[in-house]
């Protein structure tokens, strides 16, 4: 890999890479043609999704060997990376994983961090939201960058099955642990992928009942959709936590979003805004949720949503 060129990171999961980490490879593309500087992609652990790296647009990707996610370990690796070829700005998804990260390896490379990036100017500066979603500021890092894209901004790049990168297998000298992380228990709750939904139905307080928020995921099976949830609903016990989308919850933007009795809050626009088409149902015609809304129907949503799973059970049959 050339020095001064551009890193990202790649999550990847069960050899599959992670939407939003694919979207920081999109943002270094665009980086990428207004610098005239190269693409490096790193995968550790998990080497399987190389070829993927290249095919969506990775000029050289390198590996590292790991067991596991340690969080000190991991922060090595990039930080001896971003080192040992001077790079100039790390991309890293906005997941759990990435933010932590970025932010040491900011820490530990001098470098400025800047979160959740929505786009990008003409200039290469990077735009993001600020209070809650009601502004966007644009910001820029004096000298190298460490920046983590926000899930459904950037899009994927586009997929060339027959492109192909150099592969080299890098290592680094492992340093003892301060942490260790023994063992993951997942909770069946976490098998819900609300980032990478293309489809979701999601409730809010307007639903009424536990019982009348079924009709949510009535229409989310029906329509092969996931179901979304405002903060009250989760509060409420309606649906469980991992259901949340908003700027507590989830940032999601599937190609369509039905919001069912959310008021529309700017917490929950900010989560749920860059959807590509969006479906509001409320029975208060000055809700906020009608200002981001492409389709807006006033109506109480449980009588509505009942007309609505009968008409696509019929178009279905």
């Amino acid at each position: 890999m050339e020095n001064q060129g551009i890193l990202v990171y790649l999550e990847s999961t069960d050899g599959q890479i992670l939407k939003v980490s694919l979207e920081a490879m999109n943002a270094a593309r665009k980086l990428a043609q207004l610098s005239g500087k190269k693409v490096g992609a790193v995968l550790i652990g998990d080497a399987s999704a190389a070829a993927a790296a290249a095919s969506y647009g990775a000029d050289e990707v390198l590996t590292v060997a790991a067991h596991g996610y340690q969080p000190d370990r991991y922060t090595d690796i990039l930080t001896a990376l971003c080192e040992r070829y001077d790079v100039s700005c790390l991309l890293l998804g906005s997941t759990r994983d990435g933010k932590e990260l970025a932010a040491r390896v900011a820490a530990r490379t001098g470098s400025g961090c800047i979160s959740d990036a929505m786009s990008m100017t003409e200039s290469g500066a990077w735009v993001r939201s600020v209070y809650g979603g009601s502004l966007q500021e644009t910001v820029s890092a004096k000298g190298k960058a460490v920046v983590t894209v926000r899930s459904g901004t950037f899009g994927k790049p586009e997929l060339d099955e027959g492109r192909t990168a150099p592969v080299t297998a890098e290592t680094v000298d492992a340093t003892p642990l301060r942490s260790v992380i023994k063992d993951a228990v997942q909770e069946l709750s976490e098998s819900v992928n609300l980032e990478d939904a293309e489809i979701i139905v999601a409730g809010g307080r307007g639903m009424g009942s536990a019982e009348n928020f079924q009709l949510v995921h009535e229409l989310a099976t029906l329509l092969g959709g996931v179901v979304g949830a405002s903060r009250p609903a989760i509060e409420d016990g309606w649906v469980l936590r991992n259901h949340q989308v908003g700027q507590s919850g989830k940032i999601v933007a599937p190609k369509l979003y039905i919001a069912c009795g959310i008021s529309g809050a700017m917490q929950h626009v900010s989560g749920m805004s860059g959807s590509g088409f969006i479906v509001a149902i409320n029975k208060d015609e000055d809700a906020p949720i009608f200002e981001v809304a492409d389709v807006g129907i006033v109506g109480n949503v449980t009588e509505i949503l009942p007309l609505l799973i009968e008409e696509v059970k019929a178009r279905k049959n």
